[in-house]
């Protein structure tokens, strides 16, 4: 059985989740509608809307002129098993003393390794992606340094993975915060499945509004693997609620953005101790003196 996916992009948040919300209402009716922003740094965000039948052309661009989008690319999905194809092409990774793997992939955790489980239905945030490699390698390399983190938070976590590698690490109190409920829910799953109900706290809240939060700082570690406006519209909070002598390690950043980032991490006292280039991206660690 063929699906179908009508995709678009335009420029301002609101326009896009207003697009995204006229998409729900049209006949034939969409499955699911997808609104996110581009990782490309230029601003774009893009509308999708997933069919059983083929949608209707003339009503979607009716809508793309409406709120100022470019018209959308309609394309059949051939009908496999999603899941199947994500284990096929998501092997282990590796990063450092970290071994991120789905239940498929069980049986090649090497004993010396840590495991850290994640499943391929839960596709983003496994450490495939070169932001969340960059920050399991940085504190990979940190731990290799001997610093000791005891309050850990992980700011916008996704899958929480990051938690978890600081949990497994020994660290005494983890935070896993995150924005959007799903992201909470995959995470608390995410938690349990690798048996850290009593080791990992997960909570939702925009960025540090939740009481939680700012009652368990200041920390000794904060992961922020975002993009490039949330990290600096944080920067402030993340300096008041990180110790002197605290670490951060930012991600979600490409290259290009990498100078005005760390420009305004040092405005708040925080400098730069190490980077690493994954591709396109950058993981900075940065320490508040």
């Amino acid at each position: 059985m063929l699906t179908y996916t009508a995709l678009t992009t335009l420029s301002e948040k609101s326009q896009a989740e207003a697009l995204g919300e006229a998409l729900e209402g049209l006949e034939p009716s969409p499955t699911g509608v997808g609104v996110f922003e581009v990782e490309d740094g230029k601003g774009l965000w893009e509308v999708g809307g997933y069919f059983l039948e083929v949608p209707n052309d003339i009503n979607l661009a009716l809508l793309a002129a409406a709120y100022g989008a470019k018209p959308f690319v309609i394309s059949e999905v051939p009908d496999q098993d999603w899941v199947a194809k994500v284990r096929r092409e998501l092997p282990p990774v590796e990063a450092g003393r970290f071994f991120v793997y789905g239940s498929h992939d069980a049986e090649h955790l090497p004993a010396d390794r840590i495991g850290l489980l994640i499943e391929a239905a839960m596709a983003f945030g496994t450490g495939h992606h070169g932001t969340t490699l960059g920050c399991l390698r940085a504190f990979d390399r940190l731990l290799d340094q001997n610093y000791i983190f005891n309050n850990v938070l992980d700011l916008g976590c996704g899958t929480a993975v990051l938690a978890m590698a600081a949990a497994r690490a020994s660290s005494i109190n983890v935070i896993a915060s995150d924005i959007d409920s799903i992201a909470v829910e995959v995470a608390n799953a995410n938690i349990v499945a690798n048996d850290l109900i009593n080791r990992v706290t997960c909570i939702e809240s925009i960025g540090f509004n939740a009481d939680y939060l700012l009652n368990a700082a200041p920390f000794d570690l904060i992961f922020a693997n975002i993009l490039k406006g949330p990290l600096i519209d944080l920067a402030p909070d993340i300096a008041r609620n990180l110790k002197t002598g605290g670490i951060v390690v930012l991600s979600g950043i490409l290259i290009e953005q990498a100078a005005e980032i760390l420009g305004v991490y040092e405005a708040q006292g925080i400098s730069l101790l190490e980077r690493e280039d994954i591709g396109e991206w950058v993981a900075l660690t940065l320490l508040r003196g």
